[in-house]
């Protein structure tokens, strides 16, 4: 285990940079709008453009990975990161910010399928869960990076929109604070061999036996390879994704594309990505709304770790069972409170009501952070067959980030339109929803090699 945790750490280093670009907006969005002189409506693609990018870059990583390897698509990632970084701040218009954001959107897109894959691809079966839940722990590390980031620099230049170091504003270098981790992780992955199933499948069969034995030396490498080989018939191609006979989708495909758009249809970004922006509304000030989203990050890192002490001895399915209960819950209280404190003047949470809100908001993230964030990651890096893992990744990434784009696209729409109340209650079904869904589709894939995921029609 310890030999692979400088691999997996660096692979990991894209999910903190996922978690970063993801949240780093959430502290910009008031100065955007008013740098740009954008309504609801350019302020929600403003924020939403990057997952445009995500979505595309899900989609297109998981076929250049299967042709290219997972390290090249990697390397591409980190650089993507470092532009979007320096230029998202560096701009003075709309068009180019949603440029540069787009294509930080492409990288993320591109980590959140490839860096899972990448673990799970050298991960032994029994602590595969807690090495790809890790992908997880850095995502919301990041998150929660981005908001103290983003908190103390407004502290530090008195506002967001405050001229800061430089003469420049000190919501650009909210985003400039990125180029950092961006750059130790393009530097980082010069140190980490390409992945041995990658090697074994593409027929490089001498350098998959190397990376076996430096991450396995007790196995034996040519029974690894072996392995691999019987489970890959032909190069990897999207028609693999179709079933041979009927030339329809395979279920397993669309369950994992589902259980994707479930995850992202709880409203779960919705906290992550507006967070000042909901607080403010319910009553909080601009410096409490930004602390509130540090506390909330900390309780996103902390739920994170408790989901990698039990993944795999809990199992995936009762985890995503309990987490989808306990979600419904928490959002149908939410939606409540909302309704019942708001009037014809807006939202209005009193001294009791506000903290509640806040208490109860941040028992969702709890039950969101030990369940559907890692566990969704760690299934989708491991319940597809070898054959199809990158085509059928990509899938999922184009439909978690689809969905993830018309929440955020939509919530200062629903925000102004409908509420608070009625925006969560709509959340609520959503979580009520992937209950029934877990129980009627997802099977237990704690402790089985990945050679032994079956594509299932």
């Amino acid at each position: 285990m310890l030999r692979l945790l400088p691999l997996v750490l660096t692979a990991t280093l894209g999910g903190f940079l996922f978690g970063f670009d993801s949240g780093v907006i959430n502290g910009t969005v008031e100065s955007l709008q008013r740098a740009f002189h954008s309504d609801s409506v350019g302020t929600g693609f403003n924020v939403a453009s990057m997952l445009l990018g995500c979505a595309l870059g899900a989609l297109l990583a998981g076929a250049l990975a299967d042709r290219h390897g997972r390290k090249p698509v990697l390397l591409a990632t980190a650089a993507a990161f470092i532009v979007s970084a320096w230029g998202s701040g560096a701009v003075a218009t709309a068009a180019p910010f949603v440029f540069y954001r787009v294509l930080g959107g492409l990288a993320v897109g591109a980590a959140s399928v490839i860096c899972p894959a990448y673990i799970g691809e050298i991960a032994p079966p029994r602590a595969r869960g807690r090495l790809i839940a890790l992908q997880q722990f850095m995502i919301v590390l990041g998150l929660f990076a981005s908001f103290l980031n983003n908190w103390l620099i407004a502290r530090a230049a008195g506002s967001p929109d405050a001229v800061l170091w430089l003469g420049h504003a000190a919501w650009r270098w909210m985003f400039w604070a990125e180029l950092a981790p961006a750059l130790l992780f393009l530097l980082a992955l010069f140190a980490i061999p390409e992945s041995p199933r990658f090697l074994a499948a593409a027929g490089r069969h001498a350098q998959a036996a190397a990376v076996f034995r430096r991450i396995a030396p007790g196995d034996d490498p040519a029974e690894s390879i072996r392995r691999v080989v019987e489970s890959v018939t032909h190069r990897p191609r999207l028609l693999d994704l179709l079933d041979p006979v009927t030339r329809r989708p395979r279920k397993l495909v669309l369950v994992g594309a589902a259980l994707a758009a479930l995850q992202q249809l709880s409203g779960i970004n919705v906290v992550f990505y507006y967070g000042a922006t909901l607080w403010q509304a319910a009553g909080f000030s601009t410096d409490d709304a930004l602390l509130t989203n540090v506390i909330t990050g900390a309780v996103n890192i902390l739920s994170t770790v408790a989901a990698i002490a039990l993944v795999d001895r809990a199992g995936r399915r009762p985890l995503l069972l309990a987490g989808s209960a306990g979600m419904t819950l928490t959002l149908g209280t939410l939606a409540l409170l909302f309704a019942a404190n708001t009037t014809a003047g807006g939202l209005s949470l009193g001294p009791v009501a506000g903290p509640a809100a806040l208490v109860v908001a941040n028992l969702f993230v709890v039950c969101f952070g030990v369940t559907w964030g890692p566990i969704v990651w760690t299934l989708l890096g491991e319940m597809f067959p070898t054959q199809f893992r990158g085509a059928a990744l990509s899938l999922a990434g184009l439909s978690l980030w689809l969905v993830n784009f018309a929440v955020t696209m939509t919530f200062p729409v629903m925000l102004s339109a409908l509420g608070l109340g009625l925006t969560y209650g709509l959340y609520t079904a959503a979580a009520a929803l992937s209950l029934r869904f877990v129980w009627k589709h997802i099977a237990e894939t704690k402790g089985r090699s990945l050679e032994d995921m079956r594509p299932a029609n």
